[in-house]
Order: structure tokens, then C-alpha cells, then sequence
């Protein structure tokens, strides 16, 4: 049995928190993902958590109740063309920068997961871990896997033999594998080293 987390935030009921959560750091392919959400005290959602503790089917059905009785929600994005030119890091403080702004209420604080604050036009706060210690950062936590994990599984059927709806982009074997056969697709992170290096392998095919 999975449980949600034990948690009541006293911030998130005296003042208007937005938590902030990306997903896809660490793929070879695909766009960085990033949630942001205001949660409803008078509504609260049992079970939330870390993404990554919960079942797919679990995440899944607490997507849709995030959606419904969150205050506000936004599911922003880096692209892989921004993620090449300014580096991951930089992508990803976009990507929250974007899923910040998207929303329709604005917070007082946005408590961000991780050791560091993108820009924003309210005060930031970073919380390591916070997807396990701050409900609305787990809340935006599903809401960015859900959605990331569903494009990897539309990419499964545009770009077959990666095994991209499987492993989500992330360097398995058996992605590092199909990127040396099958050379990248345009969805690959150039600025990825293993990326990289099939790009240069096959340059040096078409040269000889």
C-alpha cells in the first residue's frame, strides 16, 4: 500500500504558496518539463508524494484530481533546441520561470525543489527534497512526470527501436545501445555527450 505524505504545510494555508517541480534533467532526449501549482486548503488531496514513489496508476489518477481542485496550475517546458543553447541548467530555470508566470493566480512564494531559485518576480524559496516534504511541490511533481512520460510514449511510436516510452530517455544500456545503431533522432540533446558522439560517429561515416 503507498501511502501519501503525512504532511501539513502552515505556509501554504496562511499565504498563497506555489510549489515548483521539473522533470527530464537527466534524458538524452526530450524537452524539460516543469509544473507549478497553487493548492487549494479548503480542498485538500489525499496521497500526494514524490513522483517517483508513486505507481504510474497512482500518478495518473492524482494528475486528474491535481487539475481539478488546485487553485491554479500551469505545465510549462524547455525545448530541446533551448536545453542545447543554454545548457540544462539554464533550460531548466526557464522552463520554471515559464511555469510560474503560466499560472493564473500569482503567488507570495514559490517554493522550488532543489538547491537553487530561477528569477521570479515573487520571493523563492529552494527546498531540497521538497517533492517529499512540501505538498505542493509534489503535487507539481506529478504533474510534470504525467505529462513528460506521456510525450515519451508518443515518441515511442514516432521514433521506434529506442525504447523511448520505456526508459523515458534516460541512458540505459539499451538506449545507448539503439543511439549508436540507429543514430539520434531530432528529439536527441545535442549538448549530451553520448549524443554528441553518435553525431560524430556519424559524421565520420559520411566523410570517408
Amino acid at each position: 500500500m503507498q501511502m501519501g505524505l503525512d504532511f501539513t504545510l502552515v505556509a501554504e494555508v496562511e499565504e498563497l504558496v506555489a510549489g515548483v517541480d521539473e522533470v527530464g534533467r537527466g534524458p538524452l532526449c526530450g524537452a524539460v518539463v516543469t509544473a507549478a501549482v497553487i493548492l487549494d486548503p479548503n480542498r485538500p488531496i489525499l496521497g500526494l508524494n514524490d513522483s517517483k514513489k508513486l505507481t504510474e496508476a497512482k500518478r495518473e489518477k492524482l494528475y486528474d484530481e491535481i487539475c481539478e481542485k488546485a487553485l491554479s496550475w500551469c505545465i510549462a517546458r524547455a525545448e530541446v533546441e533551448e536545453i542545447d543553447e543554454l545548457n540544462i541548467l539554464h533550460a531548466t530555470m526557464l522552463a520554471m520561470q515559464r511555469a510560474v508566470a503560466g499560472l493564473h493566480i500569482q503567488p507570495k512564494l514559490a517554493m522550488i525543489d532543489g538547491n537553487r531559485c530561477p528569477k521570479l518576480p515573487m520571493r523563492s524559496e529552494a527546498v531540497v527534497k521538497g517533492d517529499s516534504k512540501v505538498p505542493a511541490i509534489a503535487a507539481a511533481s506529478i504533474l510534470a512526470k504525467v505529462s513528460r512520460d506521456r510525450e515519451m510514449a508518443a515518441f515511442e511510436l514516432i521514433y521506434p527501436g529506442y525504447g523511448i516510452g520505456g526508459h523515458k530517455g534516460y541512458p540505459t544500456p539499451v538506449h545507448l545501445e539503439a543511439l549508436v545503431r540507429l543514430g539520434p533522432t531530432p528529439i536527441h540533446r545535442r549538448s549530451f555527450a553520448p549524443v554528441r558522439q553518435a553525431y560524430e560517429a556519424l559524421e565520420g561515416l559520411t566523410q570517408v
